[in-house]
C-alpha cells in the first residue's frame, strides 16, 4: 500500500492522476451521449481524422494537439454537414473523413524531416507524459461540458432519444447537433494523450457499456460510467507502472476486464 501512496510524491504521477479525473468526467458524459445516440462510429471517424492534424503539426512544427483539434472539429462539422445538408449517407461521410484524415496524417508524417519520436504517444497514449497546458485544457473542457449538459439536460435528452419529437417540439435540433458533435471532437482530441488515437474510442464506450448493465437512466449512466472510467484508468495506470508496460493499452485492457466481471456478475446474480 505504501508503494501506491509513494507514487503521489512524483510530479508526473500527480499530473497523471489529474488527467485520469478529467478524462473520466469528459468521457463519462460525452461517451454516455454517444452510446445513447448510437453514434459510436461517428466518434471513430472523428478520432482517426484527427491524425491528419497531428501529421500536419509535425510537418509545420506547431503543437500536434492544435492540429488534431482543427482536423477533429472540421471533420465533425463536415460529417454533420454532409449528412444533414448535402444528403450524403452518414456511413459514407464518416468513411470519407476517416480515410482522408489517416491518409493525410501518413503523408505529412512521411514528409516531415527527421524522426518523429512523440508519434507513438499520440497513437497509443501515455498518460504519464501529460503536461500542465494539456491538463489546463482538459479542465476547461470539463467545465464547458458540465455546464452545457447541466443547463440543457432535458433538451439533450429529448434529442438523444427522439430527435423527430424534439424537432416537432420546436427545439433547435441542428444547432444542438453541431454543438454536441464539436464537444465530442474536443473530448476525443484532448484525451488522446491518455489512451491514444487508436484506443480513445474504448474510453468513450466501455465504461458506458459496463454502467448500462445496471442502469437505463441517462443521468445515472453518466455518473456511473464516469466512476467506472476513473477506477479503470487508475487501476490500469498502476498496473502499467509496476509492470512497465504501455499505459494506454493497459487502461483499456483493465476496463474490458471490469466489463467482463460486471457481465458475469449480472448473469449469475
Amino acid at each position: 500500500m505504501s508503494n501506491f501512496i509513494d507514487l503521489f510524491a512524483y510530479e508526473f504521477f500527480q499530473k497523471a492522476f489529474l488527467a485520469a479525473i478529467f478524462a473520466s468526467i469528459s468521457c463519462g458524459i460525452v461517451g454516455s451521449y454517444i452510446v445513447s445516440r448510437r453514434i459510436v462510429f461517428i466518434s471513430g471517424g472523428i478520432t482517426h481524422a484527427s491524425f491528419g492534424g497531428i501529421g500536419l503539426a509535425f510537418l509545420l512544427g506547431f503543437n500536434p494537439l492544435l492540429g488534431a483539434v482543427i482536423f477533429a472539429v472540421g471533420s465533425a462539422l463536415g460529417i454533420q454537414f454532409f449528412t444533414r445538408v448535402a444528403k450524403v449517407r452518414e456511413d459514407s461521410s464518416i468513411a470519407i473523413f476517416w480515410s482522408l484524415g489517416m491518409a493525410l496524417g501518413i503523408i505529412f508524417v512521411f514528409m516531415t524531416p527527421g524522426y518523429t519520436p512523440n508519434l507513438m504517444s499520440y497513437l497509443f497514449g501515455n498518460i504519464l507524459t501529460v503536461t500542465i497546458p494539456e491538463l489546463t485544457w482538459m479542465f476547461i473542457l470539463n467545465i464547458v461540458i458540465i455546464f452545457f449538459f447541466s443547463f440543457y439536460f432535458q433538451k439533450i435528452l429529448y434529442i438523444a432519444f427522439d430527435e423527430e419529437f424534439a424537432r416537432a417540439s420546436g427545439l433547435p435540433v441542428n444547432l444542438f447537433n453541431y454543438i454536441t458533435i464539436t464537444l465530442v471532437a474536443l473530448t476525443v482530441v484532448l484525451n488522446i494523450r491518455v489512451v491514444g488515437i487508436i484506443l480513445i474510442l474504448s474510453l468513450l464506450t466501455i465504461p458506458q457499456a459496463t454502467a448500462n448493465l445496471f442502469t437505463k437512466n441517462f443521468k445515472n449512466l453518466i455518473i456511473s460510467s464516469s466512476v467506472i472510467a476513473f477506477f479503470g484508468t487508475m487501476a490500469g495506470l498502476f498496473v502499467s507502472y509496476f509492470l512497465d508496460i504501455p499505459s494506454g493499452a493497459t487502461i483499456i485492457f483493465t476496463l474490458v476486464v471490469i466489463f467482463g466481471v460486471a457481465r458475469l456478475y449480472k448473469h449469475f446474480f
